[in-house]
Parts: structure tokens; sequence; C-alpha cells
């Protein structure tokens, strides 16, 4: 076991060099099946004066299915030597194989029986708090934002409460 539980408040992710440029998995788990989905889009930081971890799914995903039925989530960030584990979980569909096997992953479960990846270098398991869909017609100024839209779907915004974290 290389990850260890933490104090959330002493855990500080170097998140602008994580999401958008390493990034990270998200995974989710519902009637004993689990998800992991490369993302490159989270927030962290304080809302409603608790930790919360934000993260971004389009509706046509398979992982949107998951984290629509179970109440917990993890977001796990990998060393960047775990390239092709991103690579394929950020590709393929877990409708179509069982991403975690192909991987080689080792499966571990949190709080709320969230699972998430002894290979990742730190982890947050989060329960979700809130959920909503983006909209066009809240888009103030969409410079940065409409060239991410088109023929494929809003993302649903979940945020969730950190409850745990791991780091190793």
């Amino acid at each position: 076991m290389k990850l260890q539980t933490v104090d959330i408040q002493t855990l500080t992710p170097e998140i602008f060099s994580v999401f958008g440029q390493r990034n990270a998995l998200l995974t989710a788990g519902a009637e004993g099946k689990v998800n992991p989905m490369t993302i490159g889009w989270c927030q962290l930081g304080r809302l409603w004066s608790i930790p919360v971890c934000t993260v971004y799914v389009r509706p046509e995903r398979y992982t949107y299915s998951l984290m629509e039925q179970g109440d917990y989530f993890t977001v796990s960030v990998f060393p960047e030597e775990a390239g092709d584990i991103l690579r394929l979980c950020g590709t393929k569909s877990g409708r179509d194989m069982d991403k975690v096997t192909a991987c080689g992953l080792t499966l571990r479960r949190g709080a709320g029986d969230a699972p998430f990846f002894d290979e990742a270098e730190w982890v947050l398991v989060c329960r979700k708090l809130y959920a909503q869909d983006l909209s066009e017609s809240c888009v103030q100024d969409g410079t940065h934002i409409l060239h991410h839209y088109g023929a494929q779907g809003w993302h649903r915004m979940y945020v969730g409460e950190v409850v745990e974290a791991y780091a190793g």
C-alpha cells in the first residue's frame, strides 16, 4: 500500500500544473461497476465553508451515469510516467472495456466505498453535494468557453465535499 490517509488541510496540490497539463482520473462507481475517466478540468477550494472539488462530465460519457447513480467520486493524480494510463482512460470507453484491468491498476476504496487507485500520487475522495448543467444561456463572455462546445453537449458540474485525502 503506497497511499496513506492525510489531513485534507495539509494537502497542497499543484492544481494549475496538474489539470490541463498532466491531468488526472475522475473515478466513479455504482452497482459493482467502476470507471476511471481522464479529466483536465477541475477546481479545488472552499465553498459553503468546506473544502470542495468540482469536476465536469458530459452526459454522453459512460462516467456520467455512474456519477448520477453514486454519492461519491474520486480524483486521482498520477505521476508523469503514468501517461499511458491517462491516455487509455481518456480515449477508451468503460462501456467497451474494463479500464482498471487494462491499465493494471490496484483498486482501493475510500469513504462511501469510493473507488481510487494505489498507483496515484494523491487522491481526493468526494461526497457529491451539488450538480448543475452548464448552459450556453449563462455564458457572459464566450472568448474562452464556446470553442469547447459545438456538436458535443454541455457538461454537468458536480461539486463534492472533500471528505478524505490520500498521498504517497
